[in-house]
């Protein structure tokens, strides 16, 4: 039976791809007007890096009030939200501990990527905010009708019909039936929505409102209703927070700027003698794994930078980079079960084409089940040291609450690294190569077996 082929200019098609991802992951898209930067597609310039790579800001937050009774309870809830804010904005480096006898929560995170002016206050400023949101009768903040988790299941970002930035807020049923009775008496009348003393905005009630749904309209980008979303979904703090300005400190990165330009520099080197070696032992079949390799690497680092629109970059440390190493190690381990099993048809009398078609179909068992155990135990580790808002957290909430709150954004990175990178080995190693490697095989000057691993008379 013949082996379905693959068209001659599949190979190119996907090399160009390839090289197209690779180049945008690494540089973006931008242009300059004047002084203002426009960012088309982030670049790995936009990664945030960590403390030790690049250093950050120590804050000391204490209650705003001084007469208020604050428990040690408290304290840990304080502590949970500003761990669930920072592991929102992908801040997975970061470092909170309580002082529980002097009412104190001190926070260490990283500066933001490309941020030069080191303003400390301002990186601070919004970790301390209260972010209890509220729905009150007409413009009377002091009448509350809704608020913040015991009414308000969910937030999330999204458009409305017209396009525009909305909210969407999902409510518990206490707060479904709360929200049904104040619409019902407040028709035609406003109900403001406030975050902490702000208010947002005051929207006139048409009709009840008795589906357990509300949104939240006027919002000025994408980019707002998402940090608003984040908010409301981390939860409200027991107290405002203020920060000791006497206090703030600027950390210097334990390892620094030279030491980041020489892991890459290193990287660098051992990504092309990994390459080069596989090329010297699997010849054309070696080539193929190297473009899908750079692929790999392209598609975590665009993962990483919020290469995909909307979303901000993560925090890459040592444990994140542990996990594109890793995760580029199976890529290399997926190519070369392929490539010997390829090699293994050969010695049986198969054919160029069947050589390759068998080959790929006797290691994708292997492969698929290294990747998806991989897979699996990046998933736990999201789910387990991830923000308890997120799905894989619920999903894995009945066995981690026995534990409490195990948020930890170093250990959540390396799984998230982990995970895209072993993704995109899947997409690469498995089907950029093979359709790569089948369509190269169809073009004359390569129909040679000795190219694939084949005897050089076969």
């Amino acid at each position: 039976m013949k082996s379905k082929r693959t068209g001659k200019p599949v190979f190119f098609i996907v090399f160009i791809l390839i090289l197209a991802l690779t180049y945008t992951a690494f540089f973006g898209i931008e242009n300059y007007y004047g002084d203002t930067r426009k960012v088309y597609i982030k670049s790995a310039s936009d990664i945030r890096w960590g403390i030790d790579i690049r250093g950050g800001v120590e804050a000391v937050f204490s209650p705003d009030k001084e007469d208020i009774d604050i428990t040690s309870d408290d304290m840990d809830a304080a502590k949970q939200i500003i761990e669930t804010r920072l592991v929102n904005k992908n801040i997975t480096d970061y470092e909170v501990y309580t002082d529980t006898d002097n009412h104190q929560i001190i926070v260490r995170f990283p500066w933001e990527a490309n941020e030069s002016d080191f303003d400390a206050a301002a990186a601070v400023q919004e970790l301390g905010e209260t972010s209890l949101l509220t729905f009150c009768r007409n413009e009377n903040s002091d009448d509350v009708i809704l608020s913040g988790a015991a009414d308000i299941k969910k937030a999330q970002a999204g458009f409305d019909e017209n396009n525009s930035p909305i909210v969407s807020l999902s409510l518990t049923d206490q707060g479904a039936a709360k929200f049904a009775t104040a619409t019902a008496e407040l028709v035609n009348q406003t109900i403001s929505i406030w975050m902490d003393d702000t208010m947002i905005q005051a929207p006139t009630v048409n009709q009840a409102i008795t589906g357990g749904e509300a949104y939240i309209s006027g919002m000025e980008s994408a980019e707002a209703a998402k940090e608003l979303a984040d908010k409301i979904n981390a939860g409200s703090l027991p107290f405002a927070l203020t920060v000791d300005d006497s206090k703030l400190q600027v950390i210097s990165p334990t390892l620094g700027s030279d030491a980041l330009n020489v892991m890459i520099i290193a990287g660098a080197i051992a990504f092309g003698v990994v390459c080069l070696l596989m090329i010297l032992r699997y010849r054309l079949n070696g080539i193929v794994a190297a473009i899908a390799l750079l692929g790999q690497l392209a598609g975590s680092i665009a993962c990483i930078s919020g290469y995909f629109g909307g979303t901000d970059s993560f925090t890459l440390t040592i444990p994140g980079i542990a996990g594109i190493i890793l995760s580029i190690g199976v890529g290399v381990d997926c190519n070369v079960i392929a490539s010997e099993r390829i090699r293994d048809e050969f010695k049986k009398g198969k054919t160029i084409d069947g050589a390759i078609d068998s080959g790929f179909k006797n290691s994708l068992s292997a492969i698929i089940d290294g990747n998806v155990t991989i897979v699996i135990v990046s998933i736990v580790l999201m789910g387990a040291f991830g923000t308890p808002d997120s799905l894989i957290a619920k999903i894995f909430s009945p066995l981690m609450s026995l534990f409490g709150s195990q948020i930890t954004g170093s250990i959540y990175s390396f799984g998230y690294t982990l995970l895209v990178g072993t993704i995109f080995n899947l997409i690469m190693g498995v089907l950029a190569s093979k359709l790569m490697l089948k369509s190269i095989s169809q073009l004359k000057p390569f129909r040679k077996p000795w190219l694939y691993g084949g005897k050089t008379n076969a």
